[in-house]
């Protein structure tokens, strides 16, 4: 059985992670009302590992006999002033998740948990990639300078991401 104050964490995290979902379709949306495709594809993936990120907590949860208590999810900012800004907002936002994470495997440290302890190392090294995923993108966008030939072909390259679904249990 799990401890409530860890339920209680998670529960949390799960509409941290949906709230990152829903983030990331924005973002996508935005990308794609300026006729860039390309992000807009990668931002659909991030999407959608978003809500497999919520997924394995939710059924780590159910495995370890917890309830499910999900909350409404923020209502997501849907204007920036460029497409830099964009990833800018997902970097920090991944940050933000990050500590959210470390916060978690604190209190599961703390609690002796140590199945908990064991589900969260993937989050951790799962967000040294989320994190870098977002840096490479920044960086390219900064040596691009406004160049629209280099933001076409960044374009074209970030369009070829693909969805590569998480196996979960359950």
């Amino acid at each position: 059985m799990i401890k409530d104050n860890i339920l209680k964490a998670l529960n949390k995290q799960i509409n941290k992670e949906l709230f990152s979902a829903y983030l990331y379709l924005s973002m996508s949306a935005y990308a794609e009302s300026k006729g860039l495709k390309g992000f807009s594809q990668w931002l659909k993936v991030q999407y959608q590992e978003e809500l497999d990120h919520a997924m394995k907590f939710y059924n780590y949860v159910l495995e370890r006999g917890g309830k499910i208590e999900l909350a409404a999810i923020e209502k997501p900012k849907n204007k920036w002033l460029s497409i830099l800004e964009v990833f800018e907002n997902g970097y920090e936002h991944e940050q933000i998740i990050t500590e959210s994470i470390n916060n978690l495997m604190d209190l599961a440290v703390s609690e002796k948990d140590y199945a908990t302890i064991n589900m969260l190392q993937w989050y951790i090294d799962e967000q040294v990639e989320e994190e870098s995923s977002f840096l490479e993108i920044i960086d390219k966008l900064k040596l691009l300078d406004g160049d629209k030939r280099g933001l076409f072909m960044l374009d074209k390259d970030l369009g070829q991401r693909v969805y590569v679904p998480l196996i979960t249990k359950n």
